[in-house]
């Protein structure tokens, strides 16, 4: 086997020292080797792409669809999209200027962040939040200002945010709503509120919505639509669909924003895959009712494992999106998350992730995702609570 000398070893970029292991999969693999663990750590939906989505990609493979695409996507996706935000969220984006699929939300933050940001920039990041926003700030150079939401039950507040923007003269806010990890969301006049200040600064504002069809009592605002001048709108078909192997997000924002997103993402992925593309718009067309069927039995799974987990001993965030829940550790445990949630991967075989992954006001919880069988959570709960009754 080849290895690298140390001398090139050496040679790398060095933001690579400054990046870590992404912290959700690292935990995840660290005890998945332990046998018959239950893991509720990935935000994984555990339903199958409805079957026309599945239908659309074997049709177009089956259609010789192999060549390369456009850059921005096909423009049938692209209007699907557009069509999309128009019929749920009351958004208006033109699908040949202002919409661009992305290979996952992910690149789509990642493009974006990087079309707009230079080293040393700021970017507000509200937390608890999703590691990998930290992760891809370091690889930019650019400078977290983290705000701890912990005491205003995990929600910036306006009065927050102002005070972070008068201290700090921030680029842009990452702002994800319903969030990963607390499930927490935002009513429209919370938004509002939020989006006044927000119109005081000449910042970006990049509004991670790929969670927006799994609420439970309100439909989802976006940001956008407070914003539209300064929202950089990132989602996809991942969660909404269970199509996460599909690899299918989207930015939408003003055309002249695009059109420089663009650039960065033809320089590192020129195109797209044809069959998840032409699923993704059968999925965006035609899939409402299936994602009401799934978020209806997220809702019960939801219901059933707060009003478990809360009988326990764990404090619960109130989840009002999202499929995950923030639960705080019994008193009599401490406060060492890890070494909390290495207990019950070892002795409760039960999996979540340790709280402090999300940063700043996650210490002393665990997250839990309910993306998972009714059968697994309720073998879940009678695990936690033989765990409980011992120790």
């Amino acid at each position: 086997m080849p290895a690298i000398s140390a001398t090139l070893l050496n040679r790398i970029n060095p933001i690579m020292d400054t990046l870590k292991p992404a912290a959700i999969r690292a935990f995840d693999a660290q005890i998945s080797d332990i046998p018959d663990i239950i893991k509720l750590t990935i935000g994984e939906p555990d339903f199958d792409a409805p079957a026309k989505i599945k239908a659309a990609a074997v049709a177009s493979i089956k259609n010789n669809d192999s060549h390369y695409g456009k850059t921005q996507g096909s423009l049938a996706l692209r209007t699907a999209i557009s069509d999309f935000l128009h019929r749920k969220y009351d958004l208006e984006y033109a699908p040949t200027s202002e919409v661009i699929v992305t290979v996952g939300a992910m690149e789509a933050l990642e493009t974006s962040l990087r079309t707009i940001l230079k080293p040393g920039d700021k970017v507000i990041v509200p937390t608890p939040g999703y590691p990998m926003y930290l992760s891809i700030l370091a690889s930019l150079g650019a400078v977290p200002v983290c705000v701890n939401t912990a005491a205003n039950g995990f929600k910036l507040s306006p009065a927050q945010l102002s005070t972070t923007l008068t201290e700090h003269q921030a680029k842009a806010i990452i702002f994800n709503f319903p969030s990963n990890p607390t499930g927490v969301t935002y009513t429209a006049e919370e938004l509002a509120e939020l989006a006044t200040v927000m119109q005081q600064h000449d910042i970006f504002v990049v509004a991670d919505e790929i969670y927006s069809e799994f609420t439970y009592g309100k439909p989802h605002v976006s940001l956008a639509k407070y914003l539209p001048k300064q929202t950089i709108l990132v989602s996809g078909a991942s969660k909404a669909y269970a199509m996460t192997g599909y690899r299918i997000g989207f930015v939408a924002a003003p055309a002249a924003l695009i059109k420089e997103i663009t650039k960065f993402h033809q320089y590192t992925v020129t195109t797209h895959i044809n069959s998840s593309m032409a699923a993704a718009t059968v999925a965006f067309n035609e899939c409402d009712p299936e994602i009401a069927v799934m978020r209806a039995e997220y809702a019960k799974r939801r219901d059933y494992m707060v009003a478990q987990l809360t009988a326990l001993g764990f404090g619960v965030a109130s989840p009002d999106g999202a499929f995950y829940l923030f639960i705080k550790m019994p008193t009599r445990f401490g406060t060492d998350d890890t070494a909390f949630a290495l207990r019950l991967a070892h002795e409760a075989k039960v999996a979540l992730i340790p709280g402090n992954s999300f940063g700043p006001g996650g210490e002393g919880y665990l997250r839990l995702s309910y993306a998972a069988s009714q059968a697994q959570l309720a073998t879940t709960i009678e695990r936690l609570a033989a765990f409980l009754a011992t120790n």
